[in-house]
């Protein structure tokens, strides 16, 4: 599968069905040390930040990826064809810590472009991004009190903002 490069500051894009009901996935480590993570992410958003392109994404910390995050300074946004929800689901359902989820998914981790983690072969957008701030969600802060519903042991989201560095599509053939 080729794929084709196109300027960040060109891609366009509707951000709201990438993430829901598409799902991305998000990998973070090195792909030339093959230590790297992925799991299905649904909520974030893509916008401008600090004049430059950036992808924003929440992690709960108990997450294997969080580490991951936590260790690399980039980190990749995946889409994929509808064909591809079944491995969506397993990588967004299942640890690393307990096995190799990214074969039993059947993708294929290939290298990125500007980055250390790994974007796959089968993604029909692939963006890779640098991270540039994160920030520990704070209950004291939500005035929707039904969000802490969706919190009721405490793990709060490490929310990072990536820069944008490359975006990569599928080359129609």
């Amino acid at each position: 599968m080729n794929r084709q490069s196109v300027p960040p500051d060109q891609w366009t894009s509707q951000p709201i069905g990438l993430f829901e009901p598409g799902w991305l996935l998000l990998t973070s480590g090195d792909f030339n040390a093959g230590n790297f993570n992925a799991m299905t992410v649904s909520w974030g958003s893509l916008g401008v930040m600090w004049h430059k392109p950036f992808a924003q994404i929440v992690v709960r910390p108990q997450r294997f990826t969080f580490q991951f995050l936590e260790q690399y300074p980039t980190f990749t946004l995946c889409a994929f064809p509808a064909e591809y929800r079944k491995a969506l689901n397993l990588l967004g359902s299942a640890s690393g810590r307990d096995g190799d989820k990214i074969a039993a998914s059947g993708l294929t981790p290939i290298a990125a472009t500007a980055c250390d983690a790994p974007i796959y072969a089968e993604a029909s957008i692939a963006l890779e991004c640098r991270k540039m701030y994160w920030q520990d969600l704070d209950p004291t802060h939500f005035l929707d009190a039904a969000i802490l519903q969706g919190y009721l042991q405490n793990d709060y989201h490490r929310i990072y903002y990536g820069e944008i560095l490359a975006v990569t599509t599928l080359a129609a053939d």
